[in-house]
């Protein structure tokens, strides 16, 4: 066959199927994201043929005559399922970034399918026993560690998942699994009506207090939503946020608080309860049947903290200083709110405007002030050069047109090593809130680096929500989501730095796995991203040396409201997975079981159950919220061994070191491993409660 025939046959393929197509144009092939709109009618078909053909290749691997091997089992089954690695690409922006009603019912349909897709390949007993085989075999001691690793990971994957199971226990272990995988997806889409469906639209009369920046980007959302004239406050984190710091308007305050920690728990058609129930019953009953007392224990298993007890151990020693930090923090409030004559007792929906009025007093720090120097796109451009200094990394749009975008929101920059130009990724931007875009912000990648099967190169994104503002303005942003954007960003720098070889060593671990997206973030406050990164907005002028001291002075500010909220969500979530959920009323768990803990009345949690995305629109945090607080210990650790070298946070030596050991190896060490041979011991707690302003226990 020549050239040409083959190319004729590749381009009818990649039509019929194009989904499922190798990906063409420059930097080793990149999305045809520009197609998205005609390639959803090809979803199902795709779908569907990327499946057969991804279980055809798993039975070529069982139907091997030959003794299973490193290379005829495990490298094979890291070999499979490329074309539908592609397709999930695309299905991701579907489901996060533009999810519409017709991909919904898609989704609805194809969820099942997918869910039984997954039971046949966790329990195919042929698979399971070669790898099993190479797993037990005298071939596993003679390979090189990482490679080691990847069949301990997949032996793991394989054993955690069913494949141990037998008979009537195994059919009703997949059937659960389809059951979740359809709960998960009605949770999601009952969350995201409520976020879409809640807007409030204001009128010029109700504006008093919110400076010029909110009010500008809630014009803006409102003529975007068709109400030309009005001012939108939607249900999202951004939106809310500020309007509850800055707003005058007390009653309209407590309407926005309410709508917004309502989402989810409203007793209608959206309602997400029941789901919630129904979800944590079927959880339990499919680790009883790999003999788990409860769906805590079999998730910590392979995680750092290895079992729920230590989990909840470090959370408790953290709460009582926590709330009694609020009880400070509402104390002062109030006294503030007393002497306005406002005649009130804090309230939840009081709790951010008045710590603003008391962050002024006590700091004289305006966070609206901190803001006129916080420009998102030169904060982008702090994070690039933070990337260059620590990760020698080099930022460079891509030129106009080169690279497919969903959006002409997206924005595209190729990464490259600035000493030798080698290409190393793309990094995609999808910045601002819109329609059909899930709340939050992630981190995700289309790519990831691998060697063994020739290089390839990153595909890296970062998501968020920020609200746009008028064409031609600045996008002003608070300092915490300043801190969220540089969060984020260590996500995809931890992807951008890979070196390994397989593709299961790209996988995480969750309670580490947010460490270096945490650490990140302490390079916001460093000299040289201030000096020249946080510039105002309109003069241009660096921000004052007077109120980059009061920002530092107020740095663990308001940390009892935000450890407290964040604590509480994880200990929720921890203690629903380690319960009997039978008959359980989600509302009234969280209620009593708040209660409980003395949970302070004025704040509630940063994610209430029936909105817990994190939990329940997939298990990727289920019992794993606390793997923020868990990999903080590590963060913190790592920001005082920063702090105190010679360079400090740019000391070339002890970069060099955090690179090579604690993000290129991604997950081909274990990571208490790889924490070690960067620190040379292990983390220890109290530089988390001194980076919290908290006093360390004894």
């Amino acid at each position: 066959m020549n050239k040409d025939t083959e190319q004729t046959i590749e381009a009818a393929a990649a039509a019929e199927n194009p989904l499922l197509a190798e990906w063409a144009g420059p930097y080793g092939g990149v999305p045809a994201f520009d197609k998205m709109a005609e390639m959803l009618p090809h979803l199902k078909d795709d779908l569907r043929k990327g499946m057969a053909d991804t279980l055809a290749e798993i039975d070529a691997i069982t139907a091997n005559p030959e003794p299973a091997t490193f290379d005829n089992t495990i490298v094979a089954l890291e070999r499979s399922g490329k074309p539908l690695d592609r397709m999930f690409s695309y299905w991701g922006i579907w489901g996060n970034n533009m999810s519409g009603p017709e991909f919904r019912e898609i989704e609805k349909e194809l969820v099942p399918e997918l869910s039984d897709f997954q039971s046949k390949i966790n329990q195919n007993e042929k698979l399971f026993a070669r790898v099993r085989a190479v797993y037990e075999g005298e071939e596993m001691q003679n390979l090189r560690p990482d490679q080691q690793r990847v069949v301990l990971l997949t032996y793991e994957g394989f054993a955690r998942n069913g494949a141990t199971l037998e008979g009537a226990a195994k059919e009703r272990y997949a059937a659960i699994n389809k059951e979740l995988a359809e709960l998960y997806t009605d949770f999601s889409n009952n969350l995201l009506a409520d976020e879409e469906n809640y807007v409030h639209f204001l009128t010029a009369d109700q504006l008093s207090g919110l400076p010029d920046s909110v009010v500008n980007a809630a014009k803006a959302a409102a003529t975007s939503a068709g109400q030309d004239g009005k001012y939108a406050i939607t249900n999202t984190r951004s939106s809310m946020d500020p309007f509850l710091t800055f707003s005058d308007e007390r009653g309209l305050r407590e309407k926005v608080w309410r709508t917004y920690y309502n989402r989810g728990d409203n007793g209608d058609e959206h309602d997400t309860n029941a789901i919630i129930s129904e979800i944590l019953k079927l959880r339990d009953e499919r680790v009883a049947l790999l003999g788990y007392d409860n769906y805590a224990q079999w998730r910590l298993e392979n995680r750092m903290a290895k079992t729920p007890e230590r989990a909840i151990d470090l959370m408790e020693a953290v709460w009582p200083a926590a709330i009694a930090r609020v009880r400070e923090e509402v104390a002062d409030m109030q006294a503030i709110a007393d002497q306005e004559g406002a005649d009130i007792t804090i309230e939840p929906w009081d709790y951010r405007y008045y710590a603003e009025k008391v962050r002024k007093d006590r700091y004289d720090l305006d966070s609206n002030e901190v803001k006129q120097y916080l420009q998102l796109d030169k904060l982008r451009d702090a994070m690039f050069h933070v990337a260059g200094r620590l990760f020698k990394f080099k930022f460079t749009p891509v030129p106009d047109g080169s690279v497919p975008v969903y959006h002409p929101d997206m924005k595209v920059w190729e990464v490259t090593n600035i000493d030798t130009g080698e290409h190393i990724g793309l990094w995609y931007l999808d910045p601002f809130a819109r329609k059909g875009k899930r709340s939050g912000a992630w981190a995700n990648s289309y790519r990831s680096h691998t060697t063994f099967d020739g290089k390839e190169t990153v595909l890296s994104s970062n998501n968020s929500n920020f609200t746009k503002g008028a064409p031609g303005e600045p996008v002003l942003i608070s300092w915490d989501d300043a801190e969220t954007y540089f969060h984020e960003f260590g996500h995809a720098l931890h992807a951008l730095s890979s070196s390994v070889a397989y593709p299961t060593l790209n996988s995480g671990v969750r309670d580490y796995t947010e460490f270096q997206s945490q650490l990140l973030e302490n390079w916001l406050t460093t000299d040289e991203v201030i000096n020249n990164y946080l510039v105002h907005y309109e003069s241009g002028e660096p921000i004052p040396a007077e109120l980059v001291a009061k920002i530092k002075k107020a740095a663990t500010f308001n940390e009892g409201f935000k450890t407290t909220e964040y604590l509480a969500s994880a200990i929720i979530d921890m203690k629903l997975h380690t319960m009997d959920p039978a008959g359980i009323d989600p509302d009234k768990f969280e209620r009593e079981t708040l209660a409980a803990l003395n949970m302070p009345k004025e704040l509630v949690m940063r994610h209430r159950t029936p909105q817990f995305g994190h939990v329940f629109s997939g298990e990727g945090y289920a019992a794993g919220y606390y793997g923020y607080m868990w990999a903080e210990v590590l963060t913190a650790d790592a920001a005082e061994a920063f702090a105190n070298a010679p360079g400090g946070f740019y000391d070339e030596e002890l970069a060099a070191k955090l690179v090579k050991h604690l993000f290129a190896v991604r997950n081909s060490v274990d990571p208490a491993d790889a924490y070690r041979a960067f620190r040379g011991r292990d983390a220890e707690v109290a530089p988390l409660m001194r980076s919290r302003g908290f006093p360390v226990p004894e």
